[in-house]
C-alpha cells in the first residue's frame, strides 16, 4: 500500500512539474517578446512604412473640399489636412476624393498622399517652398493652395511594419479562401461517401505523411510549380498556394475528426424527415461540427502567420506594400513580406532583436484577435447546443 501510494505520489510530481516547466517557458517567452519589443510600439511603429523612402509626385486638383472639424492645417485645393510638430508638416488626414489618391511620380506610377508622410517641398503657381519646422502653416496652407496644379516632395520616415500586416492579412485571408473549401469537402468525402477500405486508409496514411514534410520541401515545389512553372512569380498568390498545400493535411484531419463526433442519430432523424445526403450534410452535420472544423482553421492561422521556409522562396522578403503600381491597388500578384519572415530576416541580417520583438507582440495581437473572431464567428453559426 505504502509503494503504491509512493509511486502515486513521484507520478503526480512528474505530472505538476511538467505543468509548471510549460507555463514557466511561456511566461518566459512573453516576458522577452514584451521586454525587448515593448519600447518600439507606437502608432507610427503600426502605421509607418517599414523603408524611408522619398516621393515626388504631381497632381491637378478639379474641385475645393470643406475643412473637416478640428482640422487646423487644410488644403481646400487637394483634401489634405496636416499637423505640426517639432520635425515638420506631417499629412494627418485625406479626403477620400483627393486628387492626392491617386498622384503619380516622374515615371507615371500612381503613388498616393498617405497619412504619415512627412512634407519636404510644395510647387505651385509661386514657385517652390521649402517646408520645415519653421515654415509657418499659413505660408505651407498658401502654397498647397496656389494652383490647380500641384507637386509636392513627401518623405516616408519609415521604421514602421504597416506593409508587413496587410501582407500577412491577405496572405492568410487568400490561403484560407482555397485551402478551408478543399480541406472541408475531401474531409466530407472521406467520413460521409467513401466507404472503409484500403483505398480510405491509403489516402489518410498518405494525409499523415504529407502532414510531417518539412516546410521547405513545400516551398521548393511551390518556387518550382507555382513561381517558376506557372510564371506567377513571387507573389502573395504563390505563397497562398504553397500554403494551401502546406495545410490541406491538418485541415482535412481536423474536419474529418469533427465530422466523426456528430452522433449518427442527428444522420438517422434527418433522413427520418425526409432530407436528403446533401440535405442532411449541410443542415445538419456542418452546423453541429463547425466548433472542430474551427479548431482546424485556428491551426491553419497560426500555421500561417509563423512559417518563414516556405515563403522565403515563394512571396519574397520586400518589405512593402503589394500594390501594383500602374493602378495603385493591392494586387495577390506583388512580392511581399510577412511580420515572420521579416523578424526572421532582422535577427538573420542585422541581429536587431528588438525590432524582431517588436514584430513579434504584433503576431501575438493579430494572432490573438483572428482566434476570437474565428471563435465568435463558430458560435453564431454552431447548431451543437441548440
Amino acid at each position: 500500500m505504502n509503494s503504491r501510494k509512493i509511486k502515486d505520489g513521484i507520478i503526480n510530481i512528474f505530472i505538476w512539474a511538467a505543468a509548471a516547466f510549460s507555463v514557466g517557458i511561456l511566461i518566459a517567452i512573453v516576458y522577452f517578446i514584451f521586454s525587448n519589443g515593448l519600447p518600439l510600439i507606437s502608432s507610427r511603429f503600426i502605421t509607418a512604412q517599414y523603408n524611408a523612402s522619398t516621393n515626388i509626385i504631381h497632381m491637378t486638383s478639379e474641385q475645393t473640399f470643406l475643412q473637416p472639424s478640428g482640422q487646423d492645417i487644410f488644403s481646400e485645393n487637394l483634401g489634405i489636412g496636416l499637423e505640426q510638430d517639432d520635425d515638420g508638416f506631417w499629412v494627418n488626414y485625406v479626403d477620400t476624393n483627393s486628387p492626392g489618391r491617386r498622384a503619380i511620380n516622374n515615371a507615371d506610377e500612381i503613388v498616393p498622399v498617405e497619412v504619415g508622410q512627412l512634407l519636404q517641398a510644395v510647387t505651385g503657381a509661386d514657385g517652390q517652398l521649402r517646408v520645415d519646422a519653421n515654415t509657418s502653416p499659413e505660408d505651407v496652407v498658401a502654397a498647397l493652395n496656389s494652383s490647380p496644379d500641384i507637386t509636392l516632395r513627401l518623405n516616408e520616415q519609415g521604421g514602421g511594419v504597416w506593409p508587413l500586416i496587410v501582407t500577412t492579412l491577405l496572405l492568410i485571408l487568400t490561403t484560407l479562401l482555397v485551402a478551408a473549401p478543399i480541406g472541408i469537402l475531401a474531409a466530407i468525402y472521406m467520413v460521409e461517401y467513401a466507404k472503409p477500405g484500403k483505398v480510405v486508409n491509403t489516402i489518410r496514411f498518405a494525409t499523415e505523411i504529407l502532414a510531417g514534410i518539412p516546410s521547405i520541401v513545400y516551398g521548393l515545389f511551390g518556387f518550382l510549380v507555382f513561381v517558376n512553372t506557372l510564371h506567377i512569380g513571387q507573389s502573395i498568390l504563390a505563397g497562398a498556394l504553397t500554403l494551401m498545400i502546406l495545410l490541406l493535411p491538418t485541415m482535412i484531419r481536423t474536419t474529418e475528426e469533427a465530422l466523426k463526433t456528430v452522433p449518427m442519430s442527428y444522420r438517422e432523424a434527418s433522413y427520418g424527415l425526409g432530407a436528403n445526403k446533401i440535405q442532411t450534410i449541410s443542415k445538419v452535420v456542418l452546423p453541429s461540427a463547425i466548433p472542430g472544423i474551427t479548431v482546424g482553421v485556428i491551426l491553419a492561422i497560426g500555421r500561417i502567420v509563423g512559417e518563414s521556409a516556405a515563403l522565403l522562396m515563394t512571396l519574397g522578403t520586400f518589405a512593402r506594400l503589394p500594390v501594383n503600381m500602374s493602378t495603385g491597388n493591392l494586387s495577390l500578384r506583388e512580392a511581399g513580406t510577412t511580420l515572420t519572415v521579416r523578424a526572421y530576416v532582422e535577427v538573420n541580417e542585422s541581429g536587431n532583436v528588438e525590432m524582431a520583438a517588436a514584430i513579434g507582440i504584433v503576431i501575438l495581437v493579430i494572432v490573438f484577435a483572428l482566434n476570437i473572431i474565428s471563435k465568435l464567428i463558430s458560435r453564431k453559426f454552431s447548431k451543437a447546443n441548440y
